[in-house]
């Protein structure tokens, strides 16, 4: 920690993370992140890095430009909260009812103006470029803010997460395959309503739903490879109004997780082929609406030796983890590897004894400790990489 605390000092920690405590007070979901975007301008404004506010309705792109010819090397963070009701009991909890930052978003956005910080005060030998991104969770503000041209003459870009899984102080990286693709589906099914006590005259679109929830898992366990990572997730079940009518109609929410095109095909193909059966076994109407999710995050080979390499010597090698095998989680940082090469790391930030509260749960909560390391060590990454980027 003595190199880390040379590179952010104790004066520039206490900023980050009154940063983060105000975002976590005032969270704001996807595309109305306003009050962040206008307090991260500020934020810049003060360091005296020029930005680009209203980038994919509320984005931010700030850049130092110092050599034109020099590598350019991109960072980004996303902003947004999730709509979840907070319980954490923090001073600074949200002030916001049914919306919290769930995810650790509030202190990316720390630790990406943190590394501006420090980047600002000792100039690095190429360009840099800040991407503060909207609407992570769900929508995709990455592939706007993209089209609006935040990647035109990068070289290379790196992300982070801070992670529940591990300590502060700890950093995750895996090569190659990262996370998975996060397809959505809906399900409407439509019977026939009648009487709780005349069953026999309608066609309950509750026994149907019940159907499906429980044999939708026989796809994975039974017809796809176990040696393919594949979940189905039906997270949302919606059905009647009174107890004593059976219900004519019926919707399932869910998400399929894949970390292969083909097994992704497969398991989408069989999920339409069981409602197809579903509806004519039970003489009812059943649809499935597919809504196609993030890419996969695929961390390029290069990038990933950058990225290793320094947080070897940042953290050191006794707080090096290796990632051994994909989340089946959903990133849309994603999108920007599919146009630069990059690569996503983990930051560790489990609050020691409370280890088990995991992301989007309204507890949740991490050591800030983790904002001084993440900041200093996408520093120091951006350094290395211009370096070696410049040959």
């Amino acid at each position: 920690m003595s190199r880390i605390k040379k590179i952010v000092s104790d004066e520039l920690f206490k900023w980050m993370k009154s940063i983060r405590r105000e975002i976590h007070r005032s969270p704001e979901l996807g595309f109305k992140e306003e009050k962040t975007a206008e307090l991260i301008a500020g934020c810049l404004k003060k360091l005296g890095i020029p930005c680009k506010t209203g980038v994919a309705q509320t984005g931010i792109v700030a850049r130092l430009t110092i050599n034109e010819n020099a590598p350019t090397v991109a960072l980004r963070a996303d902003m947004d909260a999730l709509p979840v009701f907070e319980e954490t009991g923090l001073q600074f909890s949200s002030q916001v009812p049914g919306i919290m930052h769930a995810c650790g978003h509030d202190g990316h956005v720390a630790i990406l103006l943190g590394a501006a910080a420090v980047l600002k005060e000792s100039l690095p030998d190429g360009n840099v470029v800040f991407i503060f991104q909207p609407a992570e969770e769900n929508e995709g503000g990455a592939k706007p803010m993209i089209e609006e041209g935040v990647l035109e003459g990068v070289d290379m870009i790196f992300g982070g997460h801070i992670e529940t899984h591990h300590h502060a102080g700890e950093i995750g990286i895996k090569t190659g395959l990262h996370t998975s693709f996060t397809d959505g589906f809906e399900i409407k099914i439509t019977g026939k309503g009648g009487h709780a006590a005349r069953p026999h005259e309608a066609v309950d679109a509750v026994i149907i739903a019940s159907q499906l929830v429980m044999n939708l898992q026989t796809i994975i366990s039974r017809e796809i490879d176990p040696l393919h990572p594949a979940v189905i997730t039906v997270g949302y079940v919606k059905a009647g109004t009174v107890h004593n009518a059976i219900a004519e109609k019926a919707v399932l929410k869910g998400t399929i997780r894949t970390t292969d095109e083909s097994i992704r095909t497969l398991v989408i193909d069989k999920v339409k082929r069981m409602a197809s059966s579903f509806s004519s076994l039970h003489d009812a109407e059943i649809q499935v609406v597919l809504k196609p999710g993030y890419p996969p995050v695929i961390n390029e080979e290069r990038a990933y030796e950058f990225a290793w390499h320094v947080a070897e010597e940042v953290v050191g090698k006794k707080n090096m983890i290796a990632i051994p095998f994909p989340t089946l989680g959903g990133e849309d940082f994603a999108y920007y590897l599919q146009k630069v090469p990059g690569c996503f790391v983990r930051f560790g930030g489990a609050i020691k004894g409370n280890e088990h509260v995991p992301s989007h749960s309204p507890r949740f909560d991490f050591d800030e400790e983790v904002l001084r390391v993440g900041a200093a060590y996408l520093s120091e990454l951006v350094r290395y990489s211009i370096t070696k980027l410049r040959g």
